[in-house]
C-alpha cells in the first residue's frame, strides 16, 4: 500500500483544487463514456474525464523461472519493499545479533546500488550474475573492471554465469541451488529490473508492447488518454524510467493540456549514473 499523505501535505492539494481518492481500486475505464470506474470503502464509483493520464508505474519484473520459487524471496521496487527489507534486517540482528546475509540475483543498475548500500551497512552480500561482467546494458567493459574492483573492495562476492535452479527455504534461512550446489543465506532478493503496468491500459484495448505506446505528445492511441513516466514507451521505443525525464514529462504535459505548450515532449539531457559507494565510471553510460 503506498505511503498516506500528509495532512499538510493534503492542505496544500485542497487549496490548489485537486481531489484526491485514497484506498481505493480502478475496476475498469470506459473510453465510449470517458468514465474511470473505481471500487472503495464508500463503494462504486463513475469518475467522468475529458482528458485521462496513465501513470500506472511498473513492478518489479521477475524471471518465469523463478515463478515456482515467490514465496522465498524479496524484490526491491517500492516503499513497501525498502519497509520489508528492513524488517528483516531488524529481526536478523534481534534475534541472532549479527549482521544479515543477503544474495542478491540480479544485474543491473538497481541491484548494483542496493548491494553497495547493503555492504556498506555492515551487511554480508554476494551477488549472483547470469552473465560475465556487471551492468553490461549500463557499461562499457572497463568500467565493468572497474565497478567489480570497488565491489571486491566492499568484500562483497560476486559470481558470474550464475544460473540459478532453485531457491528453497531451509531451516529458516534461504537456499541458492545452482550446477555448483547450494548456497544458503538469510534472505534472498531478485533484482532483475522493472516490468511497466500496463495491464488496464492492454485491457481497455490501447496499444502497448514493453510499455504503453505513446506519441511526442505523450498521448496513447486513444486521443484523450495520455501516458507518462516508466509505463510510457516514447516512439524511440525507449522508457525513461529515471526521475529527471519523469519529472521533465510531468511539467511538459500540464503545460501542455492547459494550452501553454504545442511542441512535442523532447527528452532532457540526463545520464543514469549508479550510485556505488566508491565507484565513478570513466565513460559515459549506455543508455
Amino acid at each position: 500500500m503506498p505511503p498516506v499523505l500528509s495532512i499538510d501535505l493534503f492542505s496544500l492539494i485542497k487549496k490548489i483544487n485537486i481531489s484526491v481518492f485514497e484506498s481505493i481500486t480502478v475496476t475498469g475505464i470506459d473510453r465510449s463514456t470517458q468514465s474511470v470506474h473505481i471500487q472503495g470503502e464508500k463503494g462504486a464509483e463513475a469518475l467522468i474525464y475529458d482528458r485521462l493520464v496513465i501513470a500506472t508505474g511498473s513492478a518489479a519484473f521477475i524471471p518465469p523461472p523463478f515463478y515456482p520459487f515467490r514465496d522465498n524471496f524479496y524484490v526491491f521496487n517500492s516503499l513497501h519493499d525498502l519497509i520489508e527489507l528492513r524488517h528483516v534486517q531488524k529481526r536478523i540482528l534481534d534475534e541472532k545479533k549479527r549482521a544479515t546475509e543477503w544474495a542478491i540475483i540480479g544485474r543491473g543498475l538497481i541491484g548494483c546500488e542496493l548491494f553497495s548500500d547493503l555492504a556498506v551497512s555492515g551487511d554480508k552480500v554476494s551477488l549472483f550474475h547470469a552473465e560475465n561482467r556487471l551492468m553490461e546494458r549500463q557499461l562499457v567493459a572497463e568500467d565493468s573492471l572497474k565497478l567489480l574492483a570497488v565491489m571486491h573492495s566492499h568484500s562483497i562476492d560476486v559470481k558470474f554465469q550464475q544460473a540459478i535452479q532453485a531457491i528453497e527455504k531451509i531451516d529458516g534461512r534461504t537456499s541458492i541451488l545452482t550446477e555448483e550446489g547450494h548456497s544458503v543465506y538469510d534472505a534472498v532478493i531478485v533484482s532483475c529490473g522493472f516490468k511497466p503496468r500496463t495491464e488496464l491500459a492492454g485491457n481497455i484495448g490501447l496499444e502497448t508492447q514493453r510499455g504503453i505506446l505513446v506519441n511526442r505528445y505523450l498521448q496513447t492511441s486513444d486521443k484523450n488518454i495520455f501516458s507518462l513516466g516508466d509505463v510510457a514507451e516514447l516512439p524511440d521505443n525507449k522508457l525513461y524510467a529515471y526521475i529527471l525525464p519523469i519529472r521533465s514529462q510531468a511539467n511538459w504535459l500540464a503545460t501542455y493540456l492547459c494550452g501553454q505548450e504545442t511542441a512535442g515532449w523532447q527528452v532532457p539531457d540526463f545520464s543514469a549514473v549508479a550510485k556505488v559507494h566508491g565507484f565513478e565510471a570513466d565513460h559515459p553510460y549506455v543508455f
